[in-house]
């Protein structure tokens, strides 16, 4: 997983469908929970399958989310990096999104969790 420049996302149930699309049109590697199969499973088991994928998850759930993230630390198993977006309309979180995917390589986001 190292040298990784581009960011492929995962993106929670709970994240609007047009964030993909936007994040999905300039070329960004996107997966939703539905095209995983993964609507209605733990967080737990949604993060498990982002890593073990090399996906960054993208998520408005900033409570488990962040739990599962100090977890994963504690025990010392690596992350393809966790992104808290906060409630904002759809447009807006997908400008942030965007903003970040060109800003940040999949190795600098490996292990962090960031918030937009």
């Amino acid at each position: 997983m190292n040298g990784e420049l581009f960011i492929s996302i995962y993106l929670d149930e709970d994240v609007h469908l047009i964030i993909e699309e936007l994040a999905a049109a300039p070329g960004f590697r996107t997966v939703t929970a539905r095209d995983a199969g993964q609507l209605g499973q733990p967080d737990a088991d949604r993060l498990a399958y982002a890593v073990n994928r090399g996906l960054c998850v993208v998520t408005h759930n900033r409570r488990d989310f962040q739990e599962l993230h100090l977890q994963y630390a504690a025990e010392g198993h690596a992350r393809t990096g966790i992104i808290i977006a906060v409630r904002r309309r759809p447009y807006e979180t997908a400008n942030r999104l965007l903003q970040l995917l060109n800003t940040i390589t999949a190795d600098e986001m490996r292990n962090q969790m960031l918030y937009i």
